[in-house]
């Protein structure tokens, strides 16, 4: 346990000192600030499209922290024949998958707790100096509490992508693991579409093959309720728990997966 952790905290001092992740928090965060100027453009509907276009441009970028950084976690080892003193020390491969996956999950926790407070920050000055009248005509308050619901689930669609770049880099190029990832990503936000597929298609085999698909495939689109919070519908505890779930048991299972597939490569 104390070396994985310690996998964890040297990965994520790594990822502090990558420059391309900086750059994508600060452009994250010009984006939520610009989403100001845009709001402006429509009087009345400014704090919804504020918040949805800042909601979005976190989940954007969190998704290339997830893939780019996440493929790298293993295969940027390999490539520096890093990997044979890691594997020399005190240490299994189970450790290291773990820990290397621990430390993305908290480079990606960190990141997306800056954007969040940017975008409150950027709401909170809506608000300071919106009318009374104005104010009144907003659906929900401009520092809205629900939108860390909308954050927390960001957060747990972008852990298994995560989790899903860190199981291609164990046997798979970076490149190829990047374009895996995103098509898995892309795949499991119209994952649901695949149940009916049996319904746009005579054969019965493509049939099948979409409905296995839709089982193995992660509901990512489920994630997503950015459209709720925005135009302020509840999203209950009994949801936040039930995709929680969901979400770790899929991490797990790709973590598991990902782990026996690491343990029987061969770095000869």
């Amino acid at each position: 346990m104390r070396a994985t952790a310690l996998i964890a905290v040297n990965v994520f001092r790594e990822s502090v000192r990558d420059k391309v992740l900086y750059n994508l928090v600060a452009f994250a965060i010009l984006l939520i600030g610009a989403s100001y100027l845009i709001g402006q453009l429509t009087a009345g509907q400014d704090v919804k499209i504020i918040k949805d276009l800042g909601l979005a441009a976190t989940s954007v970028f969190g998704l290339f922290i997830a893939i780019f950084i996440g493929i790298g976690l293993v295969s940027k080892e390999v490539e520096k024949r890093s990997i044979y003193s890691l594997l020399a020390k005190p240490i299994n491969r189970r450790q290291l998958v773990l820990g290397k996956y621990a430390g993305l999950l908290l480079t990606l926790a960190v990141n997306l707790s800056v954007m969040a407070v940017a975008l409150y920050a950027v709401l909170a000055y809506m608000g300071w100096g919106a009318s009374p009248h104005l104010v009144q005509a907003w659906e929900r308050p401009a520092v809205d509490p629900l939108l860390l619901r909308a954050f927390f689930l960001t957060f747990v669609e972008l852990s298994i992508v995560t989790a899903i770049a860190l199981f291609f880099s164990t046997f798979s190029t970076p490149l190829l693991s990047a374009a895996l990832t995103f098509g898995f990503f892309i795949a499991g936000r119209f994952s649901a579409d695949l149940r009916n597929f049996d319904q746009a298609v005579e054969s019965k085999v493509a049939a099948g093959f979409a409905r296995a698909l839709y089982w193995v495939l992660p509901n990512l689109a489920s994630f997503d309720v950015r459209s709720q919070v925005v135009h302020g519908d509840p999203v209950s505890g009994g949801y936040m728990l039930l995709m929680t779930s969901y979400g770790a048991l899929y991490i797990a299972a790709l973590l598991v997966i990902a782990t026996v597939v690491f343990s029987r490569r061969d770095f000869k």
